[in-house]
């Protein structure tokens, strides 16, 4: 495990989140990729190391693990001015999709390049040979179809290399990504470790640890229902359902351009829309400030209630279930819908997170503390083993 790097990585549809090292460094960039040429055009390329490397992250991306090997993408915030960027459509399966692993690898790259000289990592020239130990998850419903142990297994053992094209500050720099260990964990028990631990696994949160609660985890793609009682998931009560938020969203973008000429770049500007502080479901349309409630509260109303049937349907089959928390970027998205649904029907004892980053943030919170926790004890049996004597002949 020496010289080898904690990355805990959340592949969420909306955006990817990822802390890394001893919390020393985390990104979040757009779930959004688009396919590009070598020499993009850029105005004012001799300016081009003075710009934020986020906004500009173009890559060719070489691994044994993908499907279109060598091809150049834009990734992120760059991706979204594109005429062809993709986001995950509803559906798909995270584990067995290209862009899942784009932008993995672009996040532990740039990791690799921003904190190039402090990991340890071994430099020659222009090439950054970066070791890690990754934490990431997969839908429960993939977990129980046995995918995780494929996903897995395609990045273990292969050397996966992103190289930076036109990107300000590391263009040109190439970065060979291995990983020691990878552990694919399920969502929904990745959501119960974070609410009720601390960083090294202490409990936190004593009033909830012997309680039988569902979390509800609404991604982009998909929904978890997570069961706990006795301190752990039960995988057969467990369900994964493939019912988010991005289909809904992507009619929400579709109605605003059919109705208003208003052409938004992604998902991600239709959740600023509909999340903002000020000026909430307002778009502007030719530099008039317009309401599209309209539109977000029909479409997301009816998904609020296809997400509170899920809710009633699990929870009727665990009667003593005490309490649910919702979690996820989608329950953010539909938590004023759900509320209002729970209020006026069952009355269900059922929670939010009103902090927006820890709830946005909780995925890749649980995978760093379980990750760490893992190469704590792995390094311990190595020092452990190290220490014991060697018998004579």
């Amino acid at each position: 495990m020496t010289n080898s790097r904690i990355a805990a990585v959340d592949v969420g549809n909306d955006s990817i989140k990822a802390i890394f090292g001893k919390l020393d460094s985390e990104l979040n960039i757009p779930n959004v990729i688009a396919r590009d040429v070598e020499d993009r055009p850029v105005i004012g390329i001799e300016d081009l190391d003075s710009k934020n490397p986020l906004e500009g992250i173009h890559i060719r991306v070489h691994s044994p693990a993908l499907k279109e090997n060598n091809a150049i993408y834009r990734v992120g915030n760059l991706a979204t001015k594109s005429d062809n960027a993709t986001e995950l459509d509803p559906g798909s399966s995270k584990s067995e999709e290209d862009q899942t692993l784009v932008m993995l690898f672009s996040a532990l790259a740039l990791d690799a390049v921003q904190k190039d000289g402090s990991t340890g990592f071994k430099k020659s020239g222009n090439v950054i040979d970066a070791n890690y130990t990754l934490g990431t998850g997969l839908p429960l419903r993939e977990v129980k179809e046995g995918k995780d142990a494929g996903y897995r297994s395609k990045l273990l053992g292969s050397v996966h290399q992103v190289e930076f094209l036109v990107t300000p500050k590391y263009q040109g720099q190439k970065v060979n990504i291995k990983f020691d260990e990878i552990k694919v964990y399920p969502e929904g028990f990745a959501a119960y470790i974070n609410l009720v631990m601390d960083n090294n696994l202490n409990i936190i949160n004593k009033d909830l640890i012997d309680k039988r609660i569902l979390i509800q985890d609404i991604g982009g793609l998909s929904t978890d229902i997570a069961v706990i009682k006795n301190r752990n998931v039960d995988d057969d009560k467990a369900q994964g359902f493939n019912l988010g938020v991005s289909e809904a969203l992507e009619s929400i973008r579709e109605e605003i351009r059919s109705k208003h000429g208003v052409e938004l770049d992604s998902r991600r500007d239709v959740v600023e829309i509909i999340t903002k502080k000020n000026d909430r479901n307002h778009i502007m349309v030719k530099g008039s400030r317009t309401s599209v409630h309209d539109i977000t509260d029909r479409i997301l109303l009816d998904l609020a209630k296809k997400q509170y049937r899920l809710l009633r349907n699990v929870w009727q089959k665990n009667s003593q279930t005490e309490i649910c928390y919702f979690v996820g970027g989608g329950s953010i998205v539909l938590k004023d819908y759900l509320k209002t649904l729970n209020n006026n029907l069952d009355g269900y004892n059922i929670d939010f997170f009103e902090d927006e980053k820890e709830s946005i943030w909780m995925m890749a919170n649980a995978y760093y503390k379980l990750i760490s926790d893992f190469a704590r004890r792995t390094n311990k049996d190595k020092a452990d083993q190290d220490k014991k004597p060697v018998k004579a002949n």
